[in-house]
């Protein structure tokens, strides 16, 4: 999947609704940093801001939208217009990742590589979806790749790189994904908590999510030392979130049973009643074949739906819109971080969160055409990678008929069998 930022979900290997909107004034004065000067709004470097950038920080969505964003990777696993994805699905915010330290450094950046006072990309795409009505969350860690926690050194250094990217992209919602192999740091965990929490305490009104790895007993052991670091901060989210998938699961059956396991994790270690643990929990699903290919299709997806409807959970997600679409010839050529490898149609599984934020996916074709032409199988151009060859972060490659890049250091890893975790990123075909 990608996330090659790593993806999403990760197994847990040591076992395996609205909240008030942020006011106006806050958003313009607090988070844009306008000053008067000479009768014209300028920011705080001095340079006039568009019409366009003040209307975008002024989007506000309710917390149901923040709770239901999918995943998106704009800069890997050939990325989908999100503009086009919205017309057609209705979805109005997605979970923008990831954020991870760049190099050894306690500095953010899109995968570790894209420092975020450089990147083009992100702030394109967040202008489009804010354009469009929508808004964005970001989610900072996932699986692989170094974590600010890891590197920062203390909760407030950890908390100090993340609020470059809120105040950068004047978020009003971010997402820590705490999995292996950060969550089985103890002093990364502490770091990360702290950050959290400090973030809730000078971001007013900011959603702040909890995502961390799912098993068959709700959370592993790791997980459960997550919480545990949590309560000793006096720390609470807006939820905690599982991902019930690459670990055994068959079926939404399995996964709604680790929901209410889960559920019991909570109320043991908060003292919540059933109900509160409830409104604290979410999921975070992965849509089509999973890395252990499991199979995870529509119906199951409904099912979880209607659970998460019934038991008033506060988050209801999925890795990824990258992949909710059917893959071009075989359904199922394998685990594929730019397709599903089940049977769909484009953006259905995308639809089930719009469903969980309150609103009705549209039942006609989207007005507004995609604005990339959908990419055909061609002759590679890009150099074939070679076994001998040591390749670092940013290098591409072309192997059997597609575009790779390399995430970090890497001698002898073939492409295509580095799964969704691994240090290639698929680009698409040539």
């Amino acid at each position: 999947m990608e996330r090659a930022l790593p993806p999403h979900p990760a197994p847990d290997r040591a076992n395996r609704a609205n909240r008030a909107s942020r006011r106006a004034a806050l958003a313009l004065a607090g988070v844009l940093g306008l000053v008067a000067c000479g009768g014209a709004a300028v920011t705080a470097s001095g340079a006039v801001p568009s019409v366009t950038a003040v209307a975008a920080a002024t989007t506000s969505l309710g917390s149901n939208w923040y709770a239901s964003a999918p995943y998106l990777m704009p800069e890997d696993n050939s990325p989908p217009d999100a503009a086009a994805v919205m017309d057609a699905t209705g979805q109005k915010a997605f979970q923008l990742a990831f954020i991870l330290a760049q190099g050894n450094s306690c500095a953010p950046a899109w995968g570790g590589t894209s420092s975020i006072d450089s990147d083009t990309t992100m702030p394109s795409v967040i202008r489009t979806i804010r354009g469009k009505g929508g808004d964005v969350s970001v989610s900072v860690g996932g699986y692989g790749g170094t974590k600010l926690g890891q590197v920062c050194g203390t909760p407030e250094a950890t908390a100090a790189g993340y609020q470059q990217v809120v105040t950068k992209y004047q978020l009003k919602a971010i997402d820590f994904d705490l999995e292996e192999p950060e969550y089985e740091n103890t002093a990364a965990i502490h770091n990360e908590i702290g950050a959290a929490r400090i973030l809730q305490q000078n971001n007013p009104g900011l959603y702040v999510s909890i995502t961390t790895a799912g098993t068959n007993a709700g959370t592993g052991w790791f997980g459960t030392q997550m919480l545990g670091e949590a309560k000793s901060q006096g720390f609470t989210p807006d939820n905690y979130s599982i991902m019930p998938f690459d670990g055994g699961f068959s079926g939404a059956a399995a996964q709604t049973d680790a929901l209410v396991k889960f559920n019991q994790i909570l109320q043991n270690t908060f003292g919540w009643s059933e109900a509160t643990a409830y409104a604290h929990e979410g999921v975070s699903m992965m849509n089509g074949r999973t890395d252990a290919a499991e199979y995870f299709r529509q119906a199951d997806f409904q099912t979880v739906l209607d659970f998460a409807t019934a038991h008033g959970l506060a988050r209801y997600t999925f890795w990824s819109v990258n992949r909710d679409r059917q893959c071009p010839g075989p359904v199922d050529p394998g685990l594929s971080g730019s397709c599903s490898s089940v049977a769909q149609g484009d953006w259905d599984f995308t639809k089930y969160t719009v469903k969980f934020a309150g609103a009705t996916p549209p039942t006609t074709p989207p007005t507004t055409p995609p604005t990339t032409p959908p990419t055909t199988p061609g002759a590679c151009t890009l150099p074939a990678w070679s076994a001998s060859t040591t390749y670092t972060a940013g290098n591409k490659v072309s192997y059997n008929g597609h575009n790779y890049h390399a995430k970090w250091w890497t001698l002898n890893e073939v492409p295509s069998a580095s799964g969704q975790w691994g240090v290639w990123a698929d680009d698409g075909p040539c």
